[in-house]
């Protein structure tokens, strides 16, 4: 090689070398220089974090794959003061007014009048929000400017007694919110007892008084979301979030709904992966079948800006440095019940319009039940109810009300059973052998078996008549109370109350909601609630009345045993669980047998046989002589108050040889058990008429729509 050459060759490596230098020294110059100031404030504004992001809950579908309850994107407004500079009361201001302006309404459980002057409303606020001041005050040591616990206790009994509210005065208290917050002595009350709600909600967070993320407002709309973002306020974030949608204004008690995690339950639910700000099922079948609803939650890597604003991050899942696994929320399953929400319906309406045909004036609320012969509900209903779709903005309302609309009657309304209860007191008596189907006896219009104690017959008391010889069957036809308290007296207390054990009266229906076990009258019942025991009183056990209780869950359960043969299955509203895609059955519900009764089928008949009678020749035939299918029934009341109406009640199945359902009513002081028939003559028309008995196949692989 040439010195030429080679000299070129050592220009061409400087020329590069010197490029490249050149290259990098301008990069350096406008990173520091031309946009050094931009991203100088893009380093410091952004800040990277994760995020949990709940699972969207499954559904709830009705036996026949009517979706009852869904979830809806929806939009919520969440506040972090750590973006907000000291500058809290000001952009707390600001999204007041654009609240107020938009029709918002906002959180704030602040125990005090909005308006002044300020008083205490701890008579009609949640237990929850209550709690919370009090716990609150201690920490801030307020303690002194507050009513003490008795007093709160006090107030409270008295507005639940119906006798008034009182209200203390809150002035004090107030202006030491006023202090503690730093509020413009300017503001007008209205506008300072707004902002201290805010305030207030946030200090509980702070304290970790709640656990709970504050939202300030939910479901809210684009006009309202256009406005805060124009407004640029630091620390107010718009999240998207699914909230659950009712398609359904029926079946309220049954369905629960869903809240935020209550403080007492944090550490529960902690265990079992939930985060603080989770929402969970309260009530209803959302709460018994949470396991399957809820889903598994995600975890998201985002960034914000100083303002809180999210910059970057909507679907970047964060991944398990464990395991590889991308953290993606997992949907929760589809819960299908055995309910039939059109037979709901029906029931609902025919509950509803029948208690308010009736002419007691002390009528208070009722319940209908209806199950099928292995125990699955198929209608629930109990009256008063309320809209769920509704239920948030009328909580205070519905819990105000006297008649307790919130209040399940179906499954935790616990009755006297009245002579529905016969059928237990003569099939004992049959299957111990101490009469038979063919045993006659002679109603004499008052028992005389004790010289101190002689009860008499229904139809003596009316008219001083009686029913002369009568078997079994006969016996329940005409609900004859002689032959069952003598046949009751023979079998004596103890047996009685195994015999109600055994067809679920007094126990554990098995159903997965709330309910009330009820109680079954006998020697120790009565003694544990401070009542004297002589053996008279099991006369009033055999025929339905005494201090026995029973649900009208418990009831339809046990009207099911009688015609299924003996029988008794759990109630239960489970039918099966779907994959969240619903292309797979998760689970499904077998029914579960709790007792077998071993009944004689020549005693079973003669009992059936007498519960027939009752719709063909007895108290019920007049409302039962235009219905084709053949009703096998029974019809109660239980005398509850001497300065009021009977409790009234009604069971049944049907068809009678070939049973497919079974329906229980009670009604609340409503007079005569047989008024009710008209109410169950509703039902089972709308069941057989609407094909109701024949139930769609859904195959494998089929989306229920």
């Amino acid at each position: 090689m040439d010195g030429k050459q080679f000299r070129f060759r050592v220009r061409s490596i400087i020329a590069l070398l010197g490029a490249i230098l050149f290259a990098f020294v301008w990069v350096l110059y406008d990173l520091q220089y031309v946009h050094g100031a931009e991203y100088l404030e893009q380093s410091q504004r952004r800040i990277a974090r994760t995020e949990t992001v709940e699972a969207a809950r499954g559904e709830i579908l009705d036996r026949y794959g009517r979706v009852l309850v869904t979830n809806q994107e929806s939009y919520n407004v969440r506040l972090d003061t750590s973006f907000m500079g000291g500058e809290e009361n000001e952009i707390l201001l600001k999204l007041l007014s654009i609240s107020r302006e938009e029709g918002v309404a906002w959180a704030d459980t602040l125990p005090v009048s909005e308006t002044a002057p300020f008083v205490f409303t701890l008579d009609s606020a949640a237990s929850g929000a209550v709690s919370n001041l009090q716990r609150l005050a201690a920490d801030r040591d307020w303690s002194g400017l507050l009513p003490d616990e008795e007093e709160v206790d006090s107030i409270r009994e008295t507005a639940q007694a119906g006798l008034g509210s009182v209200r203390p005065s809150a002035q004090a208290f107030m202006e030491v919110l006023r202090d503690d917050y730093e509020v413009d002595p300017a503001l007008s009350d209205a506008e300072a007892r707004a902002l201290i709600g805010v305030r207030y909600e946030l200090t509980l967070r702070d304290r970790e008084i709640t656990y709970t993320a504050y939202v300030f407002a939910q479901d809210v709309q684009m006009p309202f979301i256009v406005k805060v973002t124009e407004a640029g306020l630091a620390g107010v974030n718009i999240d998207t979030t699914s909230t659950r949608v009712y398609n359904t204004t029926y079946a309220a008690h049954l369905l629960g709904l869903v809240t935020s995690i209550y403080p007492e339950e944090v550490d529960y639910y902690a265990e079992l992966g939930y985060s603080m700000d989770a929402r969970v099922g309260r009530g209803g079948v959302e709460q018994a079948f949470e396991s399957y609803l809820h889903g598994t939650p995600g975890r998201r890597s985002i960034e914000t800006d100083d303002q809180g604003k999210v910059v970057s991050g909507d679907e970047n899942w964060a991944v398990d440095s464990a395991t590889g696994e991308v953290l993606a929320p997992d949907p929760g399953d589809n819960v299908v019940l055995t309910l039939d929400i059109k037979l709901q319906e029906a029931v609902e309406r025919a509950l509803a319009e029948g208690i308010e045909g009736l002419t007691s004036q002390d009528t208070q609320g009722g319940a209908a039940v209806v199950v099928d012969m292995t125990g699955g509900v198929l209608a629930s209903a109990s009256y008063p109810t309320y809209d769920p779709t509704t239920y948030t903005q009328n909580y205070n309302t519905l819990n105000a009300d006297p008649l307790r609309p919130l209040f399940n009657r179906a499954t935790q309304g616990a009755y006297p059973p009245g002579s529905t209860f016969k059928m237990v007191t003569g099939l004992a008596g049959l299957e111990e052998g101490l009469i038979t189907p063919e045993t006659e006896i002679l109603d004499t219009g008052r028992y005389r078996a004790y010289p101190d104690y002689q009860p008499m017959c229904w139809l003596y008391r009316e008219s001083r008549g009686t029913h002369g010889l009568e078997n079994v069957t006969e016996a329940i036809r005409d609900s004859c109370n002689v032959f069952f308290y003598d046949v009751g007296r023979r079998l004596g207390e103890e047996t009685l109350a195994e015999y109600a054990a055994r067809f679920g009266l007094g126990e554990p229906t098995g159903i997965e909601i709330a309910e009330s076990t009820g109680r079954m009258d006998c020697e120790e019942t009565t003694l544990s609630l401070g009542l004297p025991w002589y053996d008279g009183i099991t006369l009033q056990i055999a025929i339905g009345q005494g201090n026995s209780l029973f649900t009208p869950l418990q009831l339809a359960n046990y009207a099911a045993t009688l015609a299924n043969g003996g029988t008794h299955y759990a109630a239960h509203l489970l039918k099966e669980v779907k994959s969240s895609d619903y292309s797979q059955v998760a689970y499904q519900y077998e029914p579960q047998v709790l007792n077998e009764l071993d009944l004689d089928p020549e005693n079973l008949a003669a009992v059936t046989e007498g519960m027939l009678l009752v719709t063909t020749e007895g108290s019920a035939r007049g409302y039962f002589a235009n219905l084709d299918i053949p009703v096998a029934a029974k019809t109660g009341s239980a005398q509850v108050s001497s300065a009021t109406q009977s409790n009234n009640l009604f069971v049944c199945f049907a068809p009678y040889d070939d049973p497919e359902i079974a329906v229980a009513i009670v009604v609340e002081r409503g007079g005569s058990g047989s008024l009710l028939a008209g109410i169950a003559v509703e039902i089972l028309e709308y069941y057989f008429s609407s094909g109701g008995g024949m139930e769609t196949v859904t195959p494998e692989n089929t989306l229920l729509r």
